[in-house]
């Protein structure tokens, strides 16, 4: 996956388990962090959203290909890949930044729910527009 880089952090001592490399279940977080700061550059704060529409996570997949050690500079890269009607569904990526190496890549699916009801709805156009405009690849529409 060739992903537009998104966040990037360096592991800490507390990310990491009785190996010495990041516990798995933290790439979730790194994931979600990262799905964060998307929403921000495409001019959608996740505080914002609060108002109108929200998201909530329905699937995670992640697939684990090297390990990272305190210290480690990480890379984030996330696009979303397709859209339903009110779920989008993103592709996620997590390089060393000093080699490059892939660490772990799958995606994550979110459903946008109403502000105030929590039920399902069809995720806002302008926000559409601004992930079409801000991707080089365009979302699956289906």
């Amino acid at each position: 996956m060739d992903l537009p880089e998104i966040w990037e952090n360096r592991v800490r001592f507390e990310e990491t388990d009785r190996q010495g490399i990041v516990f798995y279940g933290n790439y979730v977080t790194f994931q979600d962090e990262t799905v964060t700061q998307f929403f921000r550059e495409t001019g959608f704060d996740y505080t914002e959203r609060h108002q109108e529409w929200d998201v909530h996570v329905v699937n995670v997949d992640l697939n684990y290909h090297g390990q990272a050690d305190v210290g480690d500079e990480l890379v984030h890269g996330v696009r979303v890949e397709s859209f339903g009607t009110s779920s989008m569904t993103f592709e996620y990526a997590a390089h060393r930044a000093d080699d490059g190496s892939l660490l772990v890549d799958g995606s994550v699916t979110h459903v946008a729910v109403d502000g105030e009801t929590r039920e399902p709805t069809r995720i806002p156009d302008d926000f559409r527009a601004a992930v079409r405009e801000f991707q080089d690849e365009p979302p699956v529409e289906s």
